[in-house]
């Protein structure tokens, strides 16, 4: 009996010495069933489109006008929509955004309840809508709609045949342009005139796709767009003495700009500097426009999920060339009042365009519309095909970040067209990571020693970011708390793509392969998976531990010294280290020793040192006593407490 119960005192002893005392779980990290599905011909496990990927189409003809005496647009629109999908739609649904800002609407009842950014100023009847027609298999008819808060669903009389079907909608509508529209569009009153801003002004298709058919969460503020991919083309007829600038190609200047603005304009396209093409001089010269009641701008855009405008008699006018490294050049231009004129201010803004345009093009993937332009407004800053709206009070530094910012989102999700309703950190994270990487390009870093975002190195950022209060980056932005979304769907997942790319991966593979999910999924509609996919197989790394902690949990990374042993007692035959993980974030190491006679070792362990358990312990050969260890010297690393980074030798 002694005998039995010594062996199982000598087991739980066993037992105990080699329990972990961390919070961290190695079966959990490594978990081998990461995965949710496997790939089909949809969408490869590869991460690619596949063979059979699909995706619908709309095509938009729109006209409108302008009336500045009721702050309206009045339009018509021409949606042609084209059903690629294996299914027959009986019904279509349509995002109305407008309706936002009707008293009664979700939104009115939740964002603006709550106040902040996206709460309404004042209300309007959102979208008016006048008629409806479809016109479908020779036949022209007034379809049953019902309009359900921001979304409206038109019912087809015959359905919509799979694998090719078109189907032609024509919408006539109005609405009041709000003062401030949720911090997306809206109204500024200067000295000199008002400074319209006008977005999600039209009718447009919700995103039907393979992964859950129509996509129809409201549009509450916080979320963004899913919107289907086609070529746009629209009209805005306004007073002649508004200057309109718009997402796409002006296809008649001659029509809408005096003989000097279109010389000015032609000049522009062959410069590399700055050129004026109505200087704040003409704002308030009646000849700086054409002598007629109004003008009808005519733009186009392809391949682009949306389009928006600014328009306004107060505009200072400005544009230069870019230069795409395929050897192909468009404009970069900006419009703007004259107070935005200061140190540094707006008349900066075409030279930023223009460098944030170039880097992204080099970098990633070439820039794909003809035009991009930034207009200075009450938005404080959001992001449109081909232009985008910023604050006009920005100057330097801020102008700088909000430009580079929007014009950064060209490429998520104007390119990569992934779902903004559902997934904010796949365009805001994503954004904010490659902002980091322009700033510091950006005239010789001009901005960047300004730029707080991608810091591992502040432990008050750390303590923020991962504390207890902080919303994970796997919840829509309306479930984030709304303090916390600049975390959770900006700065968190662009200190996740700087960890991966400069701890994990390196720079060459991080970038060949980021570079790769550009072009696999331009101007289509990825998940989170296909991201996933697409970074592991073209890195060549199984990331299952990294994507589980950074995005689908809210782990946290502590990683600590524990003990220090020499071989037989004596420093000159080498020393063990033993490092425990204690957080159940896990990520590899990099590990700085010191030895007294002033040797130094670096050793970068990789992540597989903890798949066994909460701590490793790894020999080091030195010839002297260690005089200090520390944990990720170069401070790359979100560590949640750096004090247990270090270990010096007690005297």
């Amino acid at each position: 009996m002694n005998r039995i119960l010594s062996g199982i005192l000598a087991l739980l002893l066993f037992l105990n010495a080699g329990a972990q005392t961390s919070g961290y779980n190695n079966r959990e990290a490594f978990n081998p069933q990461f995965y949710p599905y496997p790939g089909n011909d949809v969408r490869s496990a590869s991460g690619e489109p596949g063979a059979k990927y699909w995706q619908n189409r709309a095509d938009y003809r729109i006209n409108s006008t302008l009336d500045t005496a009721k702050h309206s647009i009045s339009a018509d629109v021409e949606i042609t929509y084209t059903n690629n999908s294996p299914d027959n739609l009986k019904f279509l649904w349509l995002q109305v955004d407008q309706n936002i800002y009707k008293k009664d609407s979700r939104a009115s009842y939740t964002t603006t309840q709550a106040g902040g950014r996206w709460a309404n100023g004042n209300f309007t009847d959102g979208d008016v809508i006048k008629t409806i027609i479809v016109e479908y298999n020779g036949k022209t008819y007034t379809p049953k709609y019902i309009m359900t808060d921001t979304r409206m669903q038109v019912w087809l009389t015959d359905a919509l045949k799979s694998a090719g079907g078109k189907v032609k909608l024509k919408i006539t509508y109005d609405f009041v342009v709000p003062e401030y529209g949720t911090d997306r569009m809206g109204r500024l009153n200067t000295k000199n005139g008002w400074i319209y801003e006008v977005a999600q002004w039209f009718p447009r298709m919700a995103v039907y796709d393979d992964i859950q058919g129509w996509n129809t969460l409201p549009y509450l503020g916080a979320g963004e767009f899913y919107l289907e991919y086609g070529d746009i083309e629209y009209n805005v007829t306004a007073p002649a003495n508004l200057i309109v600038a718009g997402s796409g190609e002006l296809t008649n200047p001659q029509e809408c700009l005096t003989a000097d603005q279109l010389k000015r304009w032609n000049d522009a396209k062959n410069s590399d500097k700055t050129i004026v093409i109505r200087s704040d001089k003409d704002v308030t010269n009646p000849a700086s426009r054409p002598k007629q009641a109004s003008c009808t701008w005519k733009f186009r855009i392809s391949n682009a999920r949306d389009v928006a405008f600014g328009a306004s008699k107060a505009f200072v006018y400005d544009a230069a060339r870019i230069n795409l490294p395929s050897g192909k050049k468009c404009m970069a231009a900006s419009a703007y009042p004259v107070e935005s004129i200061k140190k540094d201010g707006w008349q900066r803004s075409t030279e930023m365009v223009k460098g944030a345009i170039e880097h992204y093009s080099n970098q990633w993937f070439e820039f794909p519309y003809p035009v991009a332009t930034n207009v200075a407004g009450i938005v404080a800053g959001m992001e449109y095909p081909g232009i985008v709206f910023c604050s006009s009070g920005d100057a330097g530094a801020s102008l700088w970040g909000v430009t580079d910012h929007e014009f950064g989102h060209t490429w998520f999700p104007m390119i990569v067209g992934s779902n903004e309703r559902k997934y904010a950190w796949m365009d805001e994270g994503f954004n904010t990571f490659i902002n980091d990487l322009s700033t510091k390009a950006f005239n010789k870093g001009e901005f960047a020693e300004q730029n707080f975002f991608g810091d591992p190195s502040s432990n008050f950022m750390v303590q923020y970011v991962f504390g207890p209060k902080m919303d994970g980056l796997y919840n829509i932005p309306e479930v984030i708390q709304q303090d916390n979304l600049g975390v959770a769907a900006y700065l968190k997942p662009s200190l996740m793509l700087q960890s991966l790319r400069e701890v994990v991966l390196g720079k060459d593979r991080f970038d060949a392969a980021f570079r790769e999910y550009v072009n696999r999924w331009a101007f289509k509609h990825p998940t989170p998976w296909d991201f996933f996919h697409t970074m592991e197989n073209v890195s060549g790394e199984d990331l299952g531990w990294f994507w589980r902690g950074w995005v689908l949990n809210t782990w946290k990374l502590d990683q600590g010294v524990k003990e220090v042993k020499y071989e037989k007692d004596k420093p000159e035959n080498g020393a063990n280290i033993t490092i425990e993980n204690l957080e159940k974030m896990v990520m590899p190491v990099s590990v700085l020793v010191k030895e007294a006679n002033g040797k130094e070792h670096r050793i970068d362990l990789p992540v597989e040192v903890w798949q066994r358990g909460a701590t490793w312990t790894f020999g080091v050969p030195t010839t002297s006593e260690i005089k200090e260890i520390t944990l990720d010297p170069d401070k790359k690393l979100p560590d949640w407490n750096r004090d247990n980074n270090k270990w010096k030798k007690a005297f």
